[in-house]
């Protein structure tokens, strides 16, 4: 049953998700610091989202640009639309596999934008490209660091089971990682805070003993506002919710992050 309180908070954080990809100035925060100027204690575990944050969507922009009637521009828009979409369906009780809300999502844009777009055409555009996304160029040698230095890592992600598994696969990460975990066994996405503390309750750990790192300003505020400590990493156009509470680090790349690790 979705409360008052369930729906206050995703409502609140779903305007993250849609405005979380707006570039906006951290005047405030800099890169590879504690934001808030304490220490924390190392954390047992550090739980990854994955696209974006690991995998580079850049790569659909062709697929989805094509898709589109050449409009590369609107790649954003569909995965706001698209996140936008998956807290609608937690909200209402009314789970859908993310896959299809991708297929949806671009059904929409192409709608808004007076293009014809078949859903056949649609699931083309996405499906093979979204499984077949590269790391970013720091994340491998962040993941070693991490692992080196004894870290427990594991994955939260929206995505389905078979749909992270394959996109490890395909990027190389599979051996980084101890435990992959999709909402897709509780059908309730991020950042809905139900979501942080099932991941929590098969890990074992207190809040305060997992560090949420993400590229996405929802995820982490959603993370934060469930007791974690989180990272933001701060990828190329992505930026900080700025109604939230400010994330426990703010790092460029993994790289960053292991390298802050490395020296608490």
């Amino acid at each position: 049953m979705i409360t008052n309180k369930h729906y206050l908070s995703v409502i609140t954080l779903l305007i993250s998700a849609l405005f979380g990809g707006i570039a906006m100035a951290q005047e405030n925060s800099a890169p590879g610091t504690n934001q808030a100027g304490s220490a924390l204690a190392k954390p047992k575990v550090i739980i990854f989202d994955v696209n974006e944050t690991l995998l580079d969507l850049e790569s659909m922009r062709s697929s989805i640009g094509k898709a589109l009637g050449d409009r590369e521009d609107l790649l954003p828009l569909w995965f706001s639309t698209m996140l936008h979409n998956s807290l609608v369906t937690t909200v209402t009780g009314d789970y859908q596999d993310f896959g299809k809300i991708g297929v949806a999502s671009l059904l929409m844009v192409a709608q808004n934008n007076d293009i014809d777009l078949s859903a056949e055409d649609a699931k083309t555009a996405i499906v093979t490209p979204l499984l077949s996304l590269p790391p970013h160029p720091d994340v491998k040698q962040g993941l070693a660091s991490l692992n080196k230095q004894g870290f427990n890592i594991v994955s939260l992600t929206n995505s389905s089971n078979n749909g992270v598994k394959t996109q490890f696969e395909n990027a190389g990460l599979t051996e980084y990682f101890s435990a992959r975990y999709s909402i897709e066994d509780i059908k309730i996405y991020k950042p809905d805070l139900r979501a942080y503390k099932w991941a929590l309750q098969q890990l074992n750990v207190k809040p305060e003993e997992a560090l949420m790192v993400a590229a996405h300003g929802w995820d982490v505020a959603g993370a934060k506002a469930a007791g974690l400590q989180t990272a933001f990493v701060a990828r190329p156009g992505k930026a900080l919710y700025p109604l939230a509470e400010e994330p426990d680090y703010i790092v460029r790349d993994i790289t960053e992050l292991a390298q802050i690790m490395k020296n608490q």
